[in-house]
């Protein structure tokens, strides 16, 4: 080949490489048809070690766990419940986990993120705000009502608040078996709230909400 010419050609083999491995998912690709979790082993790895075909059954790829509202009697009045392949054994291997928030009147689900996943949100019940703060500190937040559905890119500080008048819920689907999750307020607040931790948890997301409506091309 000219060499001119396979100079020339450098840059689309670049390109194509970072386009495919933009649309990869966040683990690696799985190998076999499934493998789900097996417990019997403390072989340490990145991942968990496959059942022996022998063991699989239909019921390592069903699970209930989130089937149930999650405890909101808590200082935040919101809880979130995650099936990772941890406990739902299917999902080891798929790149995947899914995850559900159920929020009181006038409750939130803090600042979080997810460091090795993005995550799809969708609405099952109520009216939520959304929304995650990029790079930059630009924040993007939509109202989302029922069967709606947002993005949230990897790795970047996100929060949901209930902006109805009845309880909501909200599924979301995140695209590695274990996302992991960063409490920014866990983080900071104290493990018994007080009044003035109250006081902070309200002014937040009193402000989010005015962040909105103060920039409509990102609301």
């Amino acid at each position: 080949m000219n060499p001119n010419r396979a100079l020339n050609l450098l840059p689309f083999v670049v390109s194509t490489i970072t386009f495919f491995n933009g649309f990869a998912v966040a683990d690696h690709e799985n190998l076999q048809d499934m493998c789900p979790t097996t417990t019997s082993t403390v072989l340490f790895m990145n991942g968990y070690p496959c059942k022996s075909s022998a063991n699989i059954s239909a019921s390592d790829f069903k699970s209930s766990k989130l089937s149930i509202p999650g405890d909101t009697d808590n200082f935040y009045r919101s809880a979130v419940t995650m099936a990772t392949a941890a406990d739902f054994p299917g999902l080891n291997t798929l790149g995947l986990s899914i995850a559900r928030a159920d929020m009181e009147v006038d409750s939130m689900v803090l600042l979080h993120l997810h460091p090795r996943s993005a995550e799809m949100m969708y609405v099952l019940k109520g009216v939520v705000i959304a929304g995650f703060i990029d790079t930059d500190t630009n924040l993007f937040q939509k109202q989302m009502r029922e069967g709606e559905v947002m993005v949230i890119p990897r790795g970047l500080l996100h929060f949901c608040l209930n902006d109805g008048f009845e309880v909501a819920t909200v599924f979301s689907v995140l695209n590695s078996q274990n996302p992991g999750s960063v409490s920014i307020a866990g983080a900071m607040l104290p493990f018994q709230p007080n009044s003035d931790d109250e006081d902070v948890v309200n002014k937040l997301r009193t402000r989010l909400i005015a962040s909105s409506m103060g920039n409509p091309l990102r609301g």
